[in-house]
């Protein structure tokens, strides 16, 4: 089991990054709000899973152990592989997705790209207990949110370094503000946000 890797960050790409550990380029999947937080040259430290096929070797990388852990437990329910379970944690950060799980929160868990309502509600059912005690705390992670204006330069420059242009990554990181609930736009759900859109115009 590879648990972690550590070394300098070759390239970044929309769904993965390229990681140098002893000479060789190590391709780890992650989430955009994961791969924002890396840049060209820099040296870097994941927390990993290693996912073995028959036909594939693949490495998913995160900021954090919480997030790993999650990872790891979202597919011990039947339906969910680590493709969705990477989707699960891009769409919802480790402390959303802990809370929507234990709230049984189906309008929160749907908005994951491949969970509908049934697969929603037998995630909750399944893993509510075992998220118990984690510590989530949304009125913490709200007010925890930075300001617009730091938002707006986080989110900007993580497009920058995703590779876009500075005049799209500005336009999409405005209209995701304008989009979204002030009190709810921290970083990580703008640039979602901003994704999505330059995602459209791809």
């Amino acid at each position: 089991m590879i648990s972690s890797v550590r070394g300098e960050v070759l390239a970044v790409a929309l769904d993965h990054a390229v990681v140098e550990v002893g000479g060789v380029g190590l391709a780890v999947q992650a989430t955009p709000s994961t791969l924002a937080t890396l840049r060209r040259g820099e040296q870097v430290r994941l927390h990993t899973a290693l996912i073995v096929r028959e036909d594939s070797l693949t490495l998913f990388g995160f900021a954090d152990a919480q997030a790993r852990e999650l990872f790891g437990l979202l597919q011990t329910v039947s339906g969910i592989g680590p493709r969705l379970a990477l989707a699960a944690l891009a769409v919802l950060d480790p402390d959303a997705l802990t809370s929507a799980l234990s709230e049984g929160n189906i309008t929160a868990l749907t908005q994951v790209p491949g969970i509908g309502r049934k697969g929603a509600e037998r995630l909750s059912l399944e893993l509510r207990d075992k998220v118990a005690g984690r510590g989530a705390d949304p009125d913490a992670a709200a007010g925890a949110s930075t300001a617009a204006g730091a938002v707006r330069a986080e989110v900007a420059e993580a497009l920058l370094g995703l590779g876009f242009p500075a005049k799209q990554a500005e336009q999409a990181v405005e209209k995701a503000l304008a989009e979204l609930d002030p009190a709810a736009s921290d970083t990580s759900a703008v640039l979602r946000t901003a994704l999505t859109t330059l995602g459209r115009k791809r």
